[in-house]
Order: structure tokens, then C-alpha cells, then sequence
């Protein structure tokens, strides 16, 4: 959490972060009232250690999930579903062919899908399928801090653990939109959303307890595909899933006593969550023409 900026800042003083920018929060708001007015239809791929805990997050925020991942029906399902997730956790060889039948069927229809790169960089399989998935352009990127880093090029992280802060992944963010052009949504204490133009928005929200269960990042880019779904900018998108989910996160927090209960009053908030609340609440901040 961080205090707030006094919304009344026109401009900021030298060496003081910017002023959250109420039309950020009060779009993520209108995006949550779209999703569930359209309750899309979200197929992912994704790996079978968070399969139920992504299902339950798309259902509590409205969404439809299908986790439809088998060769022969990706692709055909892809073309049917609202929103994409590919997610590459658990890649094993019927899901991977399942991923490029399903990214393909979206590349030649031109419509959105998301790319989870979990644990690339630190094991081969799955960062050379992730390095190769980004020749299919997703919409939207979206990992920690050295996932990104990793998908780019560089070294990674330690498996599914961040070695580096979210900061130190911008140089690589906009190298990914450069060579493939998707917006890149960096998961940390202060997530920070990079869009094609190299505007960044930081969305200061969520909770150290999302790292404590299985599933916490991973449901997230379920819920960036679900959004895509009523959002065509991808980082709008990708913002709009990350304040709803991460405010929910924070609101779950001050219900728990730990990981278990925060698992279950996660999905209970996500439920209850309202575009009032993502309007009145998001402290989002917006770096125009950053890197």
C-alpha cells in the first residue's frame, strides 16, 4: 500500500511521483461493468497447478471460463471464445500443441490473446515455447519481473520467483513491444502496465498474501483475457484487470487471518467488487511517453 496523492496535483513537484489520474479508475470501472454485462466466454491454457483457482476467479468476477486444452480442439475453441489465455506453467506436449492451434486460430482472425510466460528463462522447454509464442503477437504479456525478462532475452528469475524488481523489467517490456507489439504487464509490490506507445501506468494495489497462494499471478492473466474481451486497447485492458483484482486482493486481506482464509475472501471480494468501488478507490498513475 502506498499513501495517497492528493488528487487535486496539477503537476508534480521535481522528484515526486505523479498524481493518480481519476480517468484511469473511472475507465477500469466502466470495464468491470462491461465484463459483466458480456460475462465473455475465456479460454485458457494454463498450467494444472492453478486450473480450479482461475476457474473460480473468472466465474466470482463474471466471467464464463472453459479450460479447453487439447490438441484438436484448441484452435476450434479459440475461435469461439471471447478472450485467450496461454499460460505456460505445466507445458506439456498435448498443451502445447494445443497453444499453437488456439493462438494461430486467433492471429488469423486478428483478435486478442494473453501470454503467461511462468517460469521462462529458468527451465528450456517452456522459454523456447514462449519465446517462439510471441511470433503469434498476443495482445498482452503479462508475468513477473523476471519472466519478462527472461521472454526478452535476458537471465531469469529462480522458477516461478522474481529476482528482480519490477523496474528493472521496463528495458525489457519495451523490447517485447518493439519485436511483437503487445502491451506488458509487470506483477510486483506496484504493478506496472507498459503499453505499445511506452506509456506506463502503475497500478499501487494488492497485498504480500497473493504471493502465499497458488494461483495468485496466474489467475490475473485469466482475468487480463477476460478483459480483453470488452477492452480493444489491450493495456487498457490489462490495467482494468489488474486494479479489480488487486483491490478485491486488498479488500480480501483485511478479512483473513492467513493464506487459506485470503484464497476463499479472494473470490468472495472479486463476487462483491463493484465499478463504484474500483472508481472511488484506484490510486492509478499514469508516466506519459515513458520507456
Amino acid at each position: 500500500m502506498r499513501d495517497a496523492v492528493p488528487t487535486s496535483a496539477r503537476t508534480p513537484a521535481p522528484g515526486r511521483p505523479a498524481p493518480p489520474d481519476p480517468a484511469l479508475a473511472e475507465d477500469a470501472a466502466a470495464a468491470l461493468e462491461d465484463l459483466r454485462a458480456a460475462a465473455p466466454l475465456v479460454q485458457c491454457i494454463t498450467n494444472a497447478v492453478v486450473t480450479n483457482f482461475t476457474a473460480n476467479v473468472l466465474l466470482a468476477v463474471g466471467a464464463s471460463p472453459a479450460m479447453t486444452d487439447i490438441q484438436g480442439e484448441g484452435g476450434v475453441f479459440a475461435e469461439l471464445a471471447d478472450g485467450l489465455l496461454v499460460n505456460t506453467g505445466t507445458p506439456t506436449a498435448e498443451q502445447r500443441g494445443a497453444a499453437y492451434e488456439a493462438v494461430g486460430a486467433r492471429l488469423r482472425a486478428g483478435r486478442a490473446w494473453v501470454l503467461d510466460p511462468v517460469a521462462v528463462g529458468a527451465l528450456p522447454v517452456r522459454t523456447a515455447l514462449a519465446r517462439d509464442l510471441l511470433g503469434f503477437r498476443p495482445a498482452i504479456v503479462r508475468g513477473n519481473a523476471s519472466e519478462v525478462i527472461a521472454l526478452a532475452g535476458g537471465a531469469g528469475g529462480r522458477g516461478t520467483d522474481a529476482t528482480h524488481g519490477v523496474d528493472a523489467a521496463r528495458d525489457a517490456a519495451a523490447a517485447l513491444a518493439e519485436r511483437a507489439g503487445p502491451a506488458v504487464a509487470v506483477s510486483g509490490p506496484v504493478d506496472l502496465v507498459r503499453s505499445p506507445d511506452g506509456t506506463v501506468v502503475r497500478v499501487p494495489h494488492g497485498t504480500p498474501l497473493l504471493t502465499r497462494i497458488t494461483g495468485g499471478g496466474c489467475a490475473l492473466g485469466a482475468l487480463m483475457a477476460a478483459f480483453t474481451a470488452v477492452r480493444a486497447d489491450p493495456a487498457a485492458a490489462a490495467v482494468a484487470a489488474t486494479t479489480v483484482y488487486t483491490l478485491a486482493a486488498e479488500d480480501a486481506a483485511a478479512d483473513s487471518g492467513g493464506p487459506g482464509s485470503f484464497a476463499v475472501a479472494l473470490l468472495d471480494r472479486l463476487h462483491a467488487v463493484t465499478p463504484e468501488r474500483v472508481a472511488a478507490g484506484a490510486e492509478l498513475v499514469r508516466e506519459e511517453g515513458a520507456r
